[in-house]
Formats: structure tokens, sequence, C-alpha cells
């Protein structure tokens, strides 16, 4: 909730103010007093014009911000601590980037996992503080950062707890997110079918769960992209192609390279594979559920 105190009250229309709580046009009356709603003259005035083109522009911004932090992660991207200094000044960007788990990056790219900690705090002098998993603050300077996919820390479950015990949550999800790895048997393989069969009423609830979700759809299939050790995979799981109020059924889960060939499980990297399947199921979980003759008793 944000206090009364921290809105930025602009001057209205008959000595009115106006201003924005959570995204959400606010206003008060010439006494001071906050109103539950905004008169329909006020609400149609310039100011209020103005206040609305600035939260949508503020929610397309907080979009950016966590898709780029996102995809730094999928990508296991080191950022220039120039660049974390300065997007850090951004409440916004500081709210995607907080308490994320990252690690010091060497002048070769190379980060350094021993020095893993919860993302707190950036300075241009002291680098970037964290909180290690002994609960203690430290500070890193060093020429780079790296937002690391959950697959890829070794300590996570321990991170996990830490981040627990200290009540922390993330904007992007990193410390939660589910992580999937390959079975010694579907290593061999080129497609996965736990999610075939998934039933949905009609193709549109299929693709509006995909939309939902942030996973594109072509030719069929939703799709998630990772680049991983300077290659594109793409994972495609297939919703279906045929009319959009006819019924679908979900199908394989697959891999293919830039050349649109299709990638066996065991050559893909580990992000790669956790990213496909979480999609999947996602996608999956969606499906329509028959009752089963007991429940329905």
């Amino acid at each position: 909730m944000v206090a009364q105190s921290e809105i930025a009250w602009v001057p209205g229309e008959r000595d009115y103010k106006i201003g924005l709580c959570s995204g959400k046009l606010v206003c008060q009356n010439p006494k001071g007093k906050t109103l539950a709603s905004l008169p329909k003259w006020l609400k149609e005035s310039d100011a209020a014009e103005s206040l609305k083109a600035l939260a949508e522009w503020l929610d397309e911004h907080r979009s950016e911000c966590v898709h780029t932090v996102e995809r730094w992660m999928l990508r296991s991207l080191p950022v220039p601590c120039e660049v974390l200094q300065e997007v850090w000044a951004d409440a916004i960007w500081r709210e995607s980037l907080e308490n994320l788990v990252v690690a010091p990056v060497d002048a070769k790219g190379q980060p350094n996992f021993e020095k893993t900690g919860l993302l707190r705090d950036v300075d241009s002098k002291r680098g970037f503080g964290v909180i290690d998993l002994d609960g203690e603050t430290q500070w890193h300077k060093s020429t780079g950062v790296m937002v690391p996919h959950p697959i890829l820390i070794a300590d996570l479950a321990d991170l996990r707890e830490l981040a627990g015990d200290l009540a922390i949550s993330q904007t992007v999800d990193q410390l939660y997110r589910s992580v999937n790895q390959p079975t010694p048997a579907q290593a061999s393989l080129k497609s996965i079918s736990d999610y075939a069969d998934g039933v949905f009423e009609q193709l549109n609830y299929a693709l509006s769960h995909c939309r939902r979700l942030g996973y594109p759809v072509r030719g069929g299939y939703a799709t998630c992209r990772v680049w991983e050790n300077e290659t594109m995979t793409e994972a495609r799981y297939f919703v279906g192609d045929e009319y959009p109020e006819s019924e679908t059924y979900t199908g394989q889960l697959v891999f293919v390279d830039e050349g649109e060939k299709a990638v066996k499980i065991g050559d893909l990297g580990a992000v790669t594979f956790s990213e496909g399947v979480r999609m999947a199921a996602a996608i999956y979980a969606k499906r329509k559920v028959e009752d089963s003759p007991e429940e329905s008793a």
C-alpha cells in the first residue's frame, strides 16, 4: 500500500489535486481529503489524461525491465557493472533486479560462483552488495555480474532457504523457477511425449493460454527460444493448427536448431531443456481435465 505522503500530487481543476497510486488515479479535494473516486469532470481533465498516459508508460517500462532481466538470466549474459550502476537509480529497474542471485564476472566473462549471493545494493565506489549464504553482506567489485539461470546455481536449495528466512521476494522468477533435467532414457530421443494428448475444448483457449504465458505460437507450435553456449535452440510444443473454435490436442515437445533440424535431448544445454519443459508443462497444466467418477460422486 502506497502511503499518502509518497504520492506526488499535481494541481487539477477547481483546486483539486490529482496523483497516481499503484497505477490508478487518486485525488484530493480542496480541503485535502482523499476521495474514494474521481469526479467525472476531473477524470476527463487534461491533468488526468496526462497521468493516465504516464501510468501506461510506467507499465510498459516495468514490463520491458522485467523481460530484459529475464533475458539476461536465460542467456546467462554478463552484465557490465557500469550498466548495473546506471539502471539501479531507476526504481523500476531496481525492483526488477533486487534480490536476484548474482555472481561477479571477471574481465574474460567468467563468473565466480563461489561469491554468489542475493543482490541488495549497487554503489559506484563499492561495487555491488549481496547477502551470501551465511546471511552476511559482502561487496564485490568486478567488471560485470551474471544473473544465472537457477539450473546453473549449485547452492539453489540453500539460497531458497535463505530467501525464505529473510522473507525476500523476487520480481523476476529465478529462485523458485521450476527446473527440469532429462532422464537417462530421454538422452537419445528427439522428442518428449510427456505432455502430449492434453485436451482443450477450443484451440482458441490453448492459444490464449500461450499468449498469457508469453510463448509465441507459430505453425501450431508454442515456441521458446533459448541462446546457450552461443547457440540458439528453439523448443516447440504442438498445441494445434485447426480451426480456432475446434477441439485440439497437444502433441510432442521438440527442440530444433537454427537450421530447423531436430536436436537430440542429450545434446541440449541444461537451460534450453529446462525452459522447454517448463513451457510445455505450463501449457499442459491448463488442459481440460475430466472429473473421475469417484470425484463427481
